[in-house]
């Protein structure tokens, strides 16, 4: 395999003009869908590599995108966010460019300080991934690049969002346990905290609403603070026989504590999570969840903001992405 394969070697393999070839690369229009295809998955074989050095210099562009992440999710929960990375950068690459992680700390957001690699020109856009600031979010609408929010979203329309139908998936894993004779069903999760967190308690209390079960305050359970720090879980004197997670970290944690006061999941207590990360595997037993589609969220963000790139005024206002329920062992069917 040679190391340097030109935009020529790729046209004569396939019998067409390097001017075709470098559209196709370059995602322009003038070519069809299925001739560009062909042409990337040829480069791709040959070993073309695309020199975006050169090409940033002649468009102005750094062919860079700052993937930024709020300090307060990234400490145990950083191997759901790391998944969302490394499938960014993966897509990205389809487009040739990179992606550059910004930890955007906690006293920066409160401070409303923009990040470094956007005061220097480092980056042509931003994906934020995990909820800020709804002041934080007013400083991000001044700046003059594109940014797309990812895993959440604000009143704040002006900016795009890709995320998870989280109300959907609220709404079908707490049917799922009302169709297993649940009544008694509790959600944990701090619905101040974010709007993900949110919507899937609206999902949970719709399904409350349409089997005519009561919303009991006391099955309302906080998990953390409004700044995201966990805190100690009290369970209700008239215990749930099932509890809905807003996550499955906290379910894994729920579960623990659970079984260290003497209750049996799912013999005593049933246990239902949402993201189908590596917690949902770490349980025991193994947790059911409504899984979140991470590489179409990832693919439908990428879409997104390139096409903003191009076209900085186009709007495509919030994109949902189905997830599915993952069916395990943590969920007993009442007679």
């Amino acid at each position: 395999m040679r190391s340097n394969v030109t935009m020529r070697d790729i046209a004569n393999k396939l019998g067409v003009s390097s001017v075709t070839v470098s559209k196709a690369l370059n995602d322009k229009d003038g070519v069809s869908e299925e001739l560009k295809e062909k042409i990337k998955l040829l480069a791709e074989e040959m070993g073309y590599r695309f020199n975006t050095h050169a090409k940033s210099i002649k468009d102005g562009l750094s062919y860079n995108l700052g993937i930024v992440i709020p300090e307060r999710f990234t400490g145990t929960t950083q191997s759901f966010y790391l998944q969302f990375y490394q499938m960014l950068t993966k897509i990205l690459d389809g487009y040739h460019y990179s992606g550059i992680l910004y930890i955007l700390g906690q006293e920066d957001e409160d401070q409303l300080i923009l990040p470094r690699i956007y005061n220097e020109k480092k980056v042509d856009g931003f994906i934020i991934l995990g909820q800020i600031g709804n002041e934080y979010v007013k400083e991000i609408q001044k700046i003059d690049s594109p940014v797309i929010f990812l895993d959440f979203y604000t009143d704040q329309n002006e900016i795009d969002s890709v995320l998870t139908d989280n109300f959907f998936g609220g709404y079908e894993i707490t049917n799922y346990l009302v169709e297993n004779g649940h009544k008694k069903i509790a959600y944990v999760g701090n619905i101040y905290a974010t709007s993900s967190i949110q919507d899937r308690f609206l999902g949970y209390y719709k399904s409350l609403l349409e089997h005519r079960i009561e919303l009991r305050q006391d099955y309302i359970i906080y998990d953390r603070d409004e700044r995201g720090k966990y805190i100690d879980i009290v369970f209700p004197d008239d215990m749930p026989t099932a509890f809905v997670c807003n996550n499955d970290e906290i379910a894994y944690n729920l579960i623990n504590n659970l079984q260290k006061n003497g209750y049996q999941v799912p013999e005593d207590c049933s246990v239902v999570g949402f993201d189908n990360s590596i917690f949902a595997a770490l349980t025991e037993p193994l947790l059911t969840t409504v899984e979140v589609n991470i590489k179409e969220m990832s693919k439908a963000a990428v879409k997104i903001i390139m096409e903003k790139l191009h076209n900085p005024n186009e709007k495509y206002g919030r994109t949902l992405i189905n997830g599915k329920i993952i069916h395990r062992n943590s969920v007993k069917k009442l007679s």
